[in-house]
């Protein structure tokens, strides 16, 4: 490949980062401005019961100087229970603060050595069937059809399996970062936690 063409392609991936990097500035600087209000919560419902789950961290973001700026951290360290038998489902209810932001969710298994496995899901993921979050035991989704950042509820199937038990979740609100190196990545501005195992 030229080197011209390499230089073009850098530039738009750059041009392309930097648009990405703006949009999330500005979910957040909306999101920011009702900070007035109580901080959001999540709705989880399994095999007949539900919870309202508090942030386990939530900060109020606002940019400085063309940056972003975590403040006023409420690190309350909140963590839910609700207990998620084999096969049932895990059902998430999330608030418009949530549902209007970008964000990740880690999906915790415990392994019958007593280790754990960890998937992590992304808004922009795009699901076989509509707001279904497949277990790690589910084949890859032949016909991706909806986006999860379209569903205001989301379904996490658990495996039958009691060798592979869903542990827990946590649900983030990231934000780009970069680190004194200059490598770019994600910081959560806001977490909840789901604590699923008996």
């Amino acid at each position: 490949m030229s080197q011209s063409k390499t230089r073009t392609i850098v530039a738009l991936a750059g041009a392309a980062l930097l648009v990405f990097v703006a949009a999330v500035a500005a979910v957040v600087t909306i999101a920011v401005q009702h900070t007035d209000k109580p901080k959001p919560e999540l709705s989880a419902y399994a095999h007949g019961k539900s919870v309202s789950v508090r942030p386990f961290m939530y900060c109020s973001v606002h940019v400085d100087n063309n940056q972003l700026k975590m403040e006023d951290c409420d690190n309350s360290q909140s963590i839910s229970d609700l207990s998620v038998p084999p096969g049932s489902p895990l059902q998430l209810s999330l608030p418009n603060e949530i549902f209007d932001a970008p964000w990740r969710m880690a999906v915790v298994y415990a392994l019958p050595n007593g280790q754990a496995a960890q998937t992590t899901v992304w808004y922009s993921d795009k699901v076989e069937k509509s707001c279904q979050i497949p277990s790690p035991l589910t084949p890859e989704p032949a016909n991706p059809g909806k986006s999860l950042k379209d569903c205001r509820a989301l379904t996490i199937e658990t495996p039958a399996d009691a060798r592979l038990r869903l542990a827990g979740i946590e649900f983030q609100l990231p934000v780009p970062a970069r680190d004194e190196n200059g490598q770019e990545g994600y910081v959560p501005h806001a977490v909840w936690s789901i604590r699923t195992a008996a």
